[in-house]
């Protein structure tokens, strides 16, 4: 995407074909406009077998195979013939690369192919094709034995030596290496292109290209202190405007979701990337939505590996579908910071709305928070959880993200209208610090007080302000300290996370040993996870998420907070004086 002259060739396991994430992402190419993007081949290799059974490409005969493609509107070309198999390859991939470049052609000369049929390739080889034939009287090439180590004994069984022996010297590796393990002239001079850029292993855009998202200032898209709005809908227009100044290295993917959650600001410039759709082909489009998050992952992924910038905003309940998927780009990340040839990338952008304190037609099917949770369990250095209390902490949050580099930042938010707390400059300062005492909703300022309340997450936050107020009603003895935390890394332990606060600005926040009732928006076990190693945690009380079900369960869980008028003078005995 966004790199026209490119075409990846892109080996498809048939045993990995059988995964739902893949059987949805044959479907990707109905993506990529040929007009400003480049190309992907796909080549199934249909080898047969998995671990120990045989793939259900393995068990499809040609016709079969092409019936199938051709529906998901490709041109299929099967290779087949093992006794011509490097021509027949070469011819298949010349074949193929001229009908991409028709396609790509025609769209760039302004006469784009309507739903053009892009090409692919099947690759029918035994599994373990050149390796031993047989072991023990056992099959092993065409066979389910080949996979992972086929020879586990060579050092000390003769036979498996033997065998291994004369599959080593099958490669003729006297015609490529000389003796001194140097290159063949031939192959350094003529099959190994001098041009370090059609190497493979060294195109820049893998490993050394990174675009820096020029933002706009959020400022000019922020509310005023006061009145009520949507944080996504804030957002919606701040992405948009990123696109108008970014209109080939940023985008966004979302699951069919972009207008539910009042994003849809952002299709103001250009619309919906969907090559099949006659309201939207053949005009590019920076926002792309298939009902896949795999798929939706996927391409984020390779977007942002390939130097660019992507966002993916979801319902909060659906986003833990790709947890794993979150979990291993993390690792590899992690991995490539030790890389000194590797160079910084964008972070991931997930933008998690629709949540279960606003899921008044969903319900229990809508609620779950628990993706928080997974991005809590990665790397320190790599993990940011940001809940901005209003739609100014949110346009300040999302322009610190975006431009940040190597992290996995998750954004939860609200979409519905919600009071603004903060000025542009209060919510700047807020999302700085990542958490801080709120002056307006405590007594006196929050000095010296008998009780701190905590509120984290939009509705939440909203629900402790309410319950503070009706604290002060209730007991106007009461000294009361509103605390708001928007960066939920800053509450571990001082030293783990590069985040978290000193126990000295811990104390500051929280006192050093009056009752602290966090109220947050994700599983209290998280949050207790986050505030272990803290001191004096028997005066913490944490209440989060519980499963309740029914369509209503939003105003009964939100009720919890607001029995906290209730609890709280009777625990320290104020109401009494």
């Amino acid at each position: 995407m966004d790199n026209p002259n490119l075409i990846v060739a892109c080996v498809v396991g048939d045993g990995e074909a059988e995964t739902g994430p893949t059987a949805t992402a044959w479907h990707s190419y109905k993506y990529i406009d040929p007009a400003e993007s480049g190309a992907v081949l796909p080549i199934l290799h249909a080898n047969g077998f998995k671990i120990s059974e045989k793939t259900i490409f393995g068990t499809m005969d040609d016709k079969e195979i092409v019936s199938l493609f051709s529906g998901y509107g490709y041109q299929c070309c099967i290779v087949s013939d093992l006794g011509n198999l490097d021509h027949q390859l070469a011819a298949a991939l010349q074949w193929a690369l001229a009908e991409i470049r028709t396609i790509q052609n025609a769209a760039r000369s302004g006469k784009p192919i309507v739903k053009p049929r892009w090409p692919m390739i099947v690759l029918r080889t035994p599994k373990g094709y050149s390796g031993p034939k047989f072991l023990d009287g056992k099959p092993i090439e065409g066979n389910y034995r080949a996979h992972q180590v086929p020879l586990a004994s060579p050092t000390s069984v003769p036979e498996q030596f033997k065998l291994l022996k004369e599959w080593l010297e099958s490669y003729k590796s006297w015609e490529i290496f000389s003796p001194n393990s140097q290159l063949l002239e031939l192959i350094d001079q003529y099959l190994i292109p001098p041009d370090p850029c059609k190497r493979m292993g060294q195109r820049k855009e893998t490993y050394d290209t990174h675009y820096l998202v020029d933002l706009p200032d959020w400022n000019n898209l922020a509310v005023e202190k006061g009145d009520d709005a949507s944080e996504t809908k804030c957002a919606g227009a701040f992405i948009r405007d990123i696109f108008k100044k970014n209109p080939t290295t940023v985008r966004l993917w979302s699951p069919d979701e972009l207008t539910s959650n009042k994003l849809d600001a952002a299709l103001e410039f250009q619309g919906r990337n969907f090559q099949w759709d006659p309201d939207s082909r053949a005009r590019g489009g920076r926002v792309i939505e298939i009902l896949s998050e795999h798929t939706c992952q996927a391409h984020l992924q390779g977007y942002t590996l390939t130097g660019r910038t992507g966002i993916f905003p979801s319902y909060e309940s659906f986003l833990g579908i790709i947890h794993t998927m979150m979990v291993q780009y993390s690792k590899f990340s992690k991995m490539s910071r030790e890389l000194s040839w590797r160079k910084d990338i964008s972070s991931i952008n997930y933008i998690e709305t629709s949540t279960w304190t606003r899921q008044e037609h969903n319900g229990f099917s809508h609620q779950n928070p628990s993706f928080i949770g997974a991005v809590l369990n990665l790397k320190a250095k790599f993990a940011r959880v940001y809940l901005p209390p209003d739609a100014n902490c949110m346009l300040s949050t999302l322009s610190h993200c975006l431009g940040s580099k190597n992290y996995v930042n998750l954004i939860v938010g609200s979409k519905q209208e919600t009071p603004v707390w903060l000025s542009p400059e209060q919510a700047a300062e807020h999302c700085r610090r990542g958490a801080s005492i709120w002056p307006f909703a405590s007594t006196e300022n929050g000095s010296n007080p008998d009780v701190v309340l905590v509120g984290i997450g939009v509705e939440i936050t909203f629900e402790v302000i309410t319950a503070a107020s009706m604290l002060r009603a209730l007991c106007p003895a009461l000294r009361l300290r509103v605390v708001n935390v928007t960066d939920l890394m800053v509450l571990g332990e001082s030293g783990s996370h590069p985040h978290a606060l000193s126990d000295d600005e811990f104390t500051k926040l929280f006192t050093e040993e009056k009752p602290v009732l966090f109220n947050y928006h994700g599983y209290s076990t998280e949050l207790r996870g986050l505030l272990f190693g803290r001191p004096r945690l028997d005066r913490v009380v944490v209440q989060g998420y519980q499963e309740e079900g029914t369509t209503t369960t939003p105003l009964a869980m939100l009720r919890r907070v607001a029995q906290i008028p209730k609890s709280i003078p009777l625990q320290i005995g104020y109401c009494k004086r």
